[in-house]
Protein backbone atom coordinates (compact mmCIF):
# COMPACT_ATOMS: atom_id res chain seq x y z
CA UNK A 1 0.00 0.00 0.00
CA UNK A 2 1.06 3.20 -1.31
CA UNK A 3 1.58 6.01 1.56
CA UNK A 4 -0.66 8.20 -0.10
CA UNK A 5 -3.59 5.21 -0.09
CA UNK A 6 -2.53 4.60 4.06
CA UNK A 7 -3.18 8.46 4.26
CA UNK A 8 -6.52 8.28 2.21
CA UNK A 9 -7.37 4.96 4.44
CA UNK A 10 -6.41 6.69 7.89
CA UNK A 11 -8.47 9.94 6.80
CA UNK A 12 -11.37 7.59 6.13
CA UNK A 13 -11.41 5.76 9.38
CA UNK A 14 -11.33 8.74 11.22
CA UNK A 15 -14.27 10.21 9.76
CA UNK A 16 -15.90 6.96 10.24
CA UNK A 17 -15.56 7.26 14.06
CA UNK A 18 -16.31 10.89 14.29
CA UNK A 19 -19.90 10.35 12.83
CA UNK A 20 -22.85 10.14 15.71
CA UNK A 21 -23.35 6.95 16.98
CA UNK A 22 -26.51 5.79 16.05
CA UNK A 23 -26.68 2.97 19.02
CA UNK A 24 -27.12 5.19 21.91
CA UNK A 25 -30.40 6.31 20.39
CA UNK A 26 -33.12 6.53 22.32
CA UNK A 27 -37.55 5.87 21.91
CA UNK A 28 -39.41 7.37 24.37
CA UNK A 29 -40.60 5.49 26.83
CA UNK A 30 -36.77 3.70 27.02
CA UNK A 31 -35.46 2.83 30.06
CA UNK A 32 -31.80 4.97 30.39
CA UNK A 33 -29.57 2.76 32.13
CA UNK A 34 -27.94 4.22 35.31
CA UNK A 35 -25.31 3.36 38.22
CA UNK A 36 -24.64 4.99 41.27
CA UNK A 37 -21.87 5.06 43.93
CA UNK A 38 -21.53 5.61 47.30
CA UNK A 39 -18.94 6.83 49.54
CA UNK A 40 -18.58 7.25 53.72
CA UNK A 41 -15.50 8.57 55.37
CA UNK A 42 -13.01 6.70 53.34
CA UNK A 43 -14.88 3.92 52.07
CA UNK A 44 -16.04 3.81 48.72
CA UNK A 45 -18.23 1.77 46.78
CA UNK A 46 -17.67 0.39 43.28
CA UNK A 47 -20.30 1.03 40.23
CA UNK A 48 -23.33 -0.76 40.97
CA UNK A 49 -26.00 -0.68 38.22
CA UNK A 50 -29.53 1.02 39.60
CA UNK A 51 -32.74 -1.84 38.92
CA UNK A 52 -35.07 -0.34 36.05
CA UNK A 53 -37.80 0.92 37.90
CA UNK A 54 -35.60 3.59 40.10
CA UNK A 55 -33.46 4.50 36.53
CA UNK A 56 -35.11 8.02 34.26
CA UNK A 57 -36.97 6.88 31.68
CA UNK A 58 -36.50 8.32 28.19
CA UNK A 59 -38.45 12.24 27.89
CA UNK A 60 -41.02 11.01 30.93
CA UNK A 61 -41.04 13.11 33.95
CA UNK A 62 -41.44 10.94 36.69
CA UNK A 63 -40.26 10.11 40.66
CA UNK A 64 -39.03 7.23 42.11
CA UNK A 65 -37.56 5.94 45.35
CA UNK A 66 -33.87 4.79 45.30
CA UNK A 67 -32.54 2.96 48.54
CA UNK A 68 -29.66 3.76 50.12
CA UNK A 69 -27.80 0.95 51.64
CA UNK A 70 -26.33 1.45 55.37
CA UNK A 71 -22.28 2.25 54.68
CA UNK A 72 -19.73 -0.39 56.61
CA UNK A 73 -18.88 1.33 59.76
CA UNK A 74 -21.81 3.44 59.91
CA UNK A 75 -21.81 5.76 63.00
CA UNK A 76 -23.22 8.82 61.69
CA UNK A 77 -20.33 11.05 62.45
CA UNK A 78 -19.84 11.81 58.34
CA UNK A 79 -22.24 12.82 55.75
CA UNK A 80 -22.95 9.64 52.93
CA UNK A 81 -22.69 10.82 49.68
CA UNK A 82 -23.76 9.21 46.37
CA UNK A 83 -22.88 9.89 42.57
CA UNK A 84 -24.07 8.47 39.57
CA UNK A 85 -23.42 7.74 35.69
CA UNK A 86 -26.15 8.04 33.43
CA UNK A 87 -26.93 6.62 29.92
CA UNK A 88 -25.02 4.99 27.47
CA UNK A 89 -22.94 7.76 27.23
CA UNK A 90 -22.10 7.56 31.06
CA UNK A 91 -23.38 11.27 31.93
CA UNK A 92 -21.16 12.02 35.48
CA UNK A 93 -23.00 13.52 38.25
CA UNK A 94 -21.05 15.03 40.76
CA UNK A 95 -20.86 13.87 44.83
CA UNK A 96 -24.49 14.53 46.50
CA UNK A 97 -24.98 14.50 49.95
CA UNK A 98 -27.85 12.78 50.91
CA UNK A 99 -27.40 12.01 54.32
CA UNK A 100 -25.82 13.61 57.38
CA UNK A 101 -26.17 16.75 54.94
CA UNK A 102 -26.48 19.41 57.76
CA UNK A 103 -30.15 19.78 57.03
CA UNK A 104 -33.38 18.98 59.14
CA UNK A 105 -35.06 18.15 56.02
CA UNK A 106 -35.55 14.96 53.98
CA UNK A 107 -33.63 15.24 51.10
CA UNK A 108 -34.92 15.00 47.60
CA UNK A 109 -31.95 14.27 44.38
CA UNK A 110 -33.76 16.68 41.40
CA UNK A 111 -32.45 15.36 38.49
CA UNK A 112 -32.49 17.41 35.13
CA UNK A 113 -32.05 15.52 31.95
CA UNK A 114 -31.75 17.40 28.49
CA UNK A 115 -31.86 15.85 25.16
CA UNK A 116 -33.16 16.56 21.12
CA UNK A 117 -34.79 13.99 19.56
CA UNK A 118 -33.49 10.46 19.95
CA UNK A 119 -30.40 11.75 21.78
CA UNK A 120 -29.80 12.50 25.69
CA UNK A 121 -27.61 15.42 25.62
CA UNK A 122 -26.76 16.19 29.17
CA UNK A 123 -27.46 15.41 32.87
CA UNK A 124 -27.55 17.37 35.99
CA UNK A 125 -28.70 16.85 39.73
CA UNK A 126 -28.52 18.51 43.06
CA UNK A 127 -29.79 17.47 46.32
CA UNK A 128 -33.28 19.98 47.49
CA UNK A 129 -35.69 19.68 50.65
CA UNK A 130 -38.28 17.75 49.67
CA UNK A 131 -41.45 19.64 49.43
CA UNK A 132 -44.20 19.49 51.46
CA UNK A 133 -46.85 17.91 48.61
CA UNK A 134 -44.11 15.00 48.38
CA UNK A 135 -44.51 14.92 52.02
CA UNK A 136 -48.09 14.74 52.14
CA UNK A 137 -47.83 11.94 49.20
CA UNK A 138 -44.98 9.98 51.17
CA UNK A 139 -45.98 10.45 55.03
CA UNK A 140 -44.09 7.54 55.94
CA UNK A 141 -40.78 8.41 54.60
CA UNK A 142 -39.99 10.77 56.67
CA UNK A 143 -40.34 9.01 59.68
CA UNK A 144 -38.51 6.28 58.49
CA UNK A 145 -35.43 8.42 56.83
CA UNK A 146 -34.92 9.57 60.55
CA UNK A 147 -34.86 6.48 62.32
CA UNK A 148 -31.23 5.57 62.60
CA UNK A 149 -31.86 1.67 63.10
CA UNK A 150 -33.74 1.93 59.58
CA UNK A 151 -32.07 0.92 56.62
CA UNK A 152 -31.94 0.77 53.27
CA UNK A 153 -32.81 4.69 53.02
CA UNK A 154 -35.58 5.68 50.71
CA UNK A 155 -34.32 8.95 49.02
CA UNK A 156 -37.36 10.38 46.79
CA UNK A 157 -35.54 10.78 43.50
CA UNK A 158 -37.09 13.50 40.39
CA UNK A 159 -36.49 12.60 36.70
CA UNK A 160 -37.28 16.03 34.50
CA UNK A 161 -36.65 16.67 30.82
CA UNK A 162 -35.95 19.31 28.64
CA UNK A 163 -35.71 19.30 24.74
CA UNK A 164 -33.48 20.98 23.42
CA UNK A 165 -34.23 23.99 20.56
CA UNK A 166 -34.73 22.93 17.12
CA UNK A 167 -32.06 25.20 16.25
CA UNK A 168 -29.14 22.92 17.66
CA UNK A 169 -31.17 19.71 15.73
CA UNK A 170 -31.13 21.25 12.72
CA UNK A 171 -27.12 22.10 14.01
CA UNK A 172 -27.03 18.68 13.83
CA UNK A 173 -28.13 17.42 10.62
CA UNK A 174 -25.59 20.41 8.75
CA UNK A 175 -23.21 18.89 10.18
CA UNK A 176 -24.17 15.44 9.52
CA UNK A 177 -24.48 16.21 5.82
CA UNK A 178 -21.42 18.21 5.77
CA UNK A 179 -19.77 14.72 7.49
CA UNK A 180 -21.48 12.95 3.98
CA UNK A 181 -19.87 15.23 1.65
CA UNK A 182 -16.38 14.59 3.39
CA UNK A 183 -17.37 10.74 2.99
CA UNK A 184 -18.28 11.02 -0.95
CA UNK A 185 -15.11 13.22 -1.85
CA UNK A 186 -12.58 10.52 0.46
CA UNK A 187 -14.01 7.61 -1.25
CA UNK A 188 -14.08 9.23 -4.60
CA UNK A 189 -10.16 10.31 -4.24
CA UNK A 190 -9.62 6.75 -2.94
CA UNK A 191 -11.06 5.22 -6.21
CA UNK A 192 -9.48 7.08 -8.02
CA UNK A 193 -6.16 6.52 -6.67
CA UNK A 194 -6.98 2.75 -6.49
CA UNK A 195 -7.09 2.36 -10.64
CA UNK A 196 -4.65 5.20 -11.25
CA UNK A 197 -2.38 2.32 -12.29
CA UNK A 198 -5.34 0.84 -14.95
CA UNK A 199 -5.52 4.21 -16.23
CA UNK A 200 -1.90 5.03 -16.66
CA UNK A 201 -0.98 1.50 -18.46
CA UNK A 202 -3.43 2.04 -20.39
CA UNK A 203 -2.81 5.44 -21.73
CA UNK A 204 0.70 4.10 -22.73
CA UNK A 205 -0.71 1.05 -24.43
CA UNK A 206 -2.92 3.01 -26.33
CA UNK A 207 0.48 5.89 -26.84
CA UNK A 208 2.14 2.97 -28.34
CA UNK A 209 -0.21 1.08 -30.69
CA UNK A 210 -0.39 4.76 -31.92
CA UNK A 211 2.90 5.70 -32.59
CA UNK A 212 3.77 1.48 -34.35
CA UNK A 213 4.63 2.19 -38.39
CA UNK A 214 2.02 0.36 -40.41
CA UNK A 215 2.92 -2.69 -42.87
CA UNK A 216 4.47 -1.17 -45.95
CA UNK A 217 4.10 -2.72 -48.99
CA UNK A 218 7.55 -2.06 -51.36
CA UNK A 219 6.52 -0.69 -54.49
CA UNK A 220 8.35 -2.93 -57.64
CA UNK A 221 8.89 -0.21 -60.79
Amino acid sequence: MTPRRRTIMTSLLLLLLSLPPISLAYRPGDIVPMSKMSQYHNSRTVWHDVIGKHCPIFAVNREALIPIAKPTGFTGADPVKISFQVGREKFHVPWLFVINRKSSQVPLIDVHLRYSGNDLLGVTAKIVDMPQHYVEIHPDLPKYFWQPESWPKNVLIRYTWEEQSEIDVASGFYVLFASGLMLSFILSIYILESSREKFTRFLQETVAESSMPGDGVAKVE
